[in-house]
């Protein structure tokens, strides 16, 4: 359901005192025009935009903290911003206060290529993180579509394509650098593979979305590049046939690295938006990565477990520009569905569901979106059982809006009555809140506890994840 409220809820502290003190520690580098308030609010989903009072662009640690014990001082608000490309509204100031843009901090601090880890700045992006990486024959393999920053990453506990092989940012991050509600800087971990020396600071605050503290640095688990990687696309008479097609592949044991569906529309849309001429029916996106024998292996293992449920032919390759073009169609699946229909604000949600439930889950959300008369696409990281849809909706419409919070509660109370999650990556935000106690019950309530703990003013991007 989106927010209503059309500007901030209310003013918080001493907004002005706190602006006129961070004016005079970082000058220019504060900003107050209207332009660059409303870029960093939520500007990606039909979450309307809640500007911050100001922003201010940091460049190292010991900034943020001295952004953030002025805050404390004064009870305002801090957001921190990386990219802009969350979901939800994580990014959104419904109480006004001073957003922390987090884009300067964007060096690579340290790559321990013999460890296979790297220590990077929170406003280092995916990409760049990559690009630098490549001489040392290494690659961080969380790739969340949109070039987000490792920061956003980090705090909404992103995955995307690879995870199904290489996990999420809760199995890649070792450690942060994180500052705390009251500016104090901490470190959560070393860089040892493994520990039991105290709580798990780290995986608290991945996916806390910033209400806990704010990481600054971030330790990563790294990968070799494969050998060889082979991957390609496959065409289904069925949705169905394709959902068993990946429940057979994954249970078979096959190590997909990444294996994504495409229903008929999406696939009509990539191919209008990325120049494609895939058969406009559903398709699995497919990729291997191993040894030349090894990818040559599981491709044709593939290819039989597709035909026996009415998939294929599996046409497959390990020419790179032919897979780059592949997954940068399956990357911009979300500007693909805006085409579909310009004009339309295009809300894009997931959910994700023990493997088993894949296809009924599928198969389940289709017939409401058909029952309804919704465009919404369908695709997904389905080897780990998430899947999204992209729903168009006319915000000038109350009926349509009406049905687009109908089909998103029954998708959530589907997936979670399936012991499944109301969200897989996107994270909660402002948008999932209210569906927290069905999925957690009793939890809830120690997350805030564990909120009120670490941020009793509660100034740490409030109105997220839960209510105090």
């Amino acid at each position: 359901m989106p927010v209503t409220a059309q500007s901030n809820v209310r003013a918080v502290g001493d907004v002005r005192a706190a602006i006129e003190a961070l004016q005079g520690r970082f000058g220019e580098r504060l900003s107050m025009a209207q332009a660059v308030r409303a870029q960093h609010g939520n500007t990606t989903t039909w979450h309307p935009n809640q500007p911050p009072d100001a922003v201010v662009f940091a460049e190292t640690t010991e900034e943020v903290a001295d952004i953030v014990r002025v805050c404390a001082g004064h009870d305002v608000p801090v957001i921190a911003f990386g990219t802009g490309t969350s979901l939800e509204g994580q990014v959104n100031a419904p109480f006004g206060g001073i957003c922390v843009d987090m884009s300067r901090m964007n060096r690579v601090l340290q790559v321990n290529a013999e460890d296979l880890d790297c220590t990077v700045q929170a406003g280092v992006t995916r990409k760049q993180l990559n690009t630098e990486l490549r001489a040392s024959g290494l690659f961080f393999p969380i790739d969340p579509g949109a070039d987000a920053s490792i920061g956003g990453m980090t705090a909404t506990r992103a995955s995307g394509t690879n995870a199904v092989r290489y996990g999420t940012m809760k199995d890649a991050v070792l450690s942060l650098t994180a500052v705390m509600a009251d500016g104090t800087i901490i470190r959560t971990a070393r860089r040892a593979k493994k520990s039991s020396a105290g709580y798990d600071l780290t995986r608290l605050l991945v996916g806390s979305e910033g209400t806990l503290g704010i990481a600054t640095e971030i330790t990563l688990r790294l990968h070799g590049i494969p050998e060889a990687i082979a991957g390609g696309v496959c065409p289904f008479t069925t949705l169905e046939g394709a959902c068993n097609a990946v429940i057979a592949t994954i249970q078979s044991g096959i190590p997909v690295a990444r294996i994504e569906l495409l229903d008929e529309v999406q696939v009509r849309a990539s191919n209008a938006y990325s120049r494609l001429s895939l058969a406009e029916t559903p398709t699995l996106f497919v990729e291997f990565h191993g040894s030349e024998a090894g990818v040559a292996e599981q491709s044709q293992r593939f290819g039989e477990i597709a035909a026996e449920f009415g998939g294929g032919p599996f046409e497959w390759t390990q020419n790179a520009e032919e897979r780059t073009a592949l997954w940068q169609a399956r990357h911009d699946a979300y500007w693909a569905c805006r085409g579909l229909r310009p004009g339309l604000e295009t809300f894009a949600t997931d959910v994700c569901v023990p493997i088993s439930r894949l296809a009924e889950c599928i198969l389940e959300t289709k017939a409401d979106i058909e029952r309804l008369g919704m465009l919404a696409p369908i695709v997904g990281h389905v080897g780990d059982g998430n899947f999204h849809t992209s729903v168009l909706v006319d915000m000038s419409d109350p009926a349509d809006i009406a049905r687009v919070e109908e089909f998103m509660t029954r998708l959530v109370e589907r997936a979670i009555a399936m012991d499944g999650t109301c969200t897989g990556e996107h994270g909660v935000g402002q948008g999932k809140m209210k569906y927290l106690d069905a999925e957690l019950g009793a939890a809830v309530e120690v997350m805030r506890a564990i909120k009120r703990a670490l941020d009793p003013k509660n100034i740490m991007n409030p109105g997220k994840i839960v209510r105090i």
